[in-house]
């Protein structure tokens, strides 16, 4: 299983998180870490998000993009894990 960490700039609305986690999980993503952080004097919010899964990243981090009051999604990085069973 891949997992990766994206970090979304969007501004701040109540439903935004809602928004996000939604999507990660229609898209066949399992939250693996999160973090959300306002930022300083702005309507705007910084959320790292790290996710694991089969598919591509890149499904994900398009339809993200797609979301009102995302202004920006980028791909960190991403690992391989292996599952110990």
């Amino acid at each position: 299983m891949m997992h990766h960490q994206l970090s979304i700039q969007a501004r701040f609305r109540p439903e935004m998180l809602e928004r996000v986690l939604r999507v990660v999980r229609h898209r066949g993503f399992q939250v693996c870490a999160m973090n959300m952080a306002a930022a300083a004097n702005t309507d705007k919010i910084n959320i790292e998000l790290t996710v694991a899964s089969q598919r591509p990243v890149d499904l994900l981090s398009s339809q993200l993009s797609k979301l009102m009051d995302v202004s920006c999604v980028e791909i960190q990085q991403q690992t391989s894990q292996q599952i110990r069973a």
